[in-house]
């Protein structure tokens, strides 16, 4: 009876000609002396070198990608796996494959999604340039671990292994390099069970690929779409904090601070923040509902509670109330202007406030609405 396949390997390659037939041999002798039952798929992204050629006569499944892209090339080996459980790994000889025994050990104890460490394994001299290892690296994932309260410490390890069910729960889609960090997040945010396995990191053979600024941005990007918590809530959150209260100490007067006179123009440079921030928080508020909407984030505690005590009419009632009150606050001024036979009148502090809460109170009514819109619930049809 033929063995069922457990594992299968996934290799990226682009111009791999020179290290691409010693992954494939490494991973090979390992199948042998671990007697596991896998396959070993080398994803070819255009390379122009013999690099399929080598994999393929070194036994490797070759198969080609003609969209370009780190992400590209794994989404369409990984389209080809059948193992049970898929390790994936550059195919640079940069990754010691002898630790797939150590993956697997892992994912058959239980864990769907497992990274390697290279920062608590070892980074071999030359493998890793100055800038990657001590600026790069460490920032980026010490941005996902406050992003998404993980403790793993690098979460660009290229050797990870993950169980099929974990891979389709993942939902992938990204092509360019940035694919690394949303498996990482998609892993998260899904609530896979993971796992972190310390491993060596040796210097690559050949010219790097990597476009170091540019991938940067890239998965700082992906985060903060992801995460809209750190991209609009908190930024809006202290805007508008310090704006209204700018606002509302200016009201009463001018103020003595750092040897300095503050007037009606930082009143007015309140006015604008505390705004905008109102704006910015607007914004993320649409931008998690349809995100969470469409699948790519879940609920959290705070939306279901927004979800729970918002309603149109809420909305309405708030935003008529602020607006109500601007509106009364311009009548004032009017009023006295009117007493005064239309003449001088210093009133300033007062139209700024009441300029601010005219913007703010209609912003809150027209945004209702299209809260309300994202809440509507679709029936589904039935066949």
């Amino acid at each position: 009876m033929e063995k069922e396949l457990e594992v299968s390997v996934v290799l990226p390659c682009l111009n791999e000609e020179a290290s691409v037939g010693l992954c494939v041999n490494r991973i090979k002798e390992v199948f042998a002396k671990e007697e596991i039952c896998g396959e070993i798929i080398v994803a070819d992204n255009g390379s122009l070198d013999r690099s399929r050629e080598v994999a393929s006569s070194c036994g490797a499944k070759v198969v080609v990608e003609q969209r370009k892209g780190y992400g590209a090339a794994y989404l369409r080996g990984l389209s080809e796996a059948k193992g049970k459980y898929i390790i994936i790994g550059d195919s640079d000889n940069t990754y010691d494959f002898g630790d797939i025994p150590k993956f697997l050990e892992a994912l058959r104890s239980g864990y769907d999604f497992v990274m390697g460490s290279r920062f608590r394994g070892g980074i071999q001299k030359g493998a890793m340039s100055f800038s990657h290892r001590y600026i790069g690296n460490p920032i980026l994932s010490g941005l996902c671990r406050l992003f998404f309260h993980t403790s793993l410490s690098d979460i660009h390890c290229g050797m990870r292994a993950f169980t099929r069910e974990a891979y389709l729960k993942m939902k992938l889609m990204t092509l360019g390099m940035e694919f690394a960090t949303e498996m990482v997040v998609s892993a998260l945010t899904t609530n896979l069970k993971t796992y972190e396995i310390p491993i060596n990191y040796h210097p690559r053979a050949g010219e790097s690929k990597l476009s170091p600024l540019t991938d940067a941005w890239r998965h700082i990007r992906f985060m903060l779409l992801y995460c809209p918590v750190w991209l609009y809530f908190i930024p809006g959150i202290i805007g508008f904090i310090l704006g209204i209260t700018l606002l509302l100490v200016l009201y009463k007067g001018p103020f003595l601070f750092l040897g300095h006179r503050w007037d009606a123009h930082l009143m007015v440079f309140a006015s604008v923040l505390c705004i905008f921030s109102y704006q910015i928080l607007n914004l993320g508020v649409y931008a998690h509902t349809y995100a969470i909407r469409q699948g790519f984030l879940k609920y959290d505690p705070l939306t279901l509670f927004f979800q729970r005590h918002f309603n149109l009419e809420r909305g309405i009632v708030l935003g008529g109330a602020i607006l109500l009150m601007g509106i009364g606050i311009n009548i004032f001024i009017f009023g006295e202007w009117f007493s005064k036979h239309f003449g001088a009148l210093s009133r300033i502090r007062e139209a700024i406030l009441a300029m601010t809460m005219l913007v703010i109170g209609l912003h809150t009514i027209f945004s209702s609405f299209f809260i309300s819109l994202l809440f509507i619930e679709r029936k589904s049809s039935s066949c």
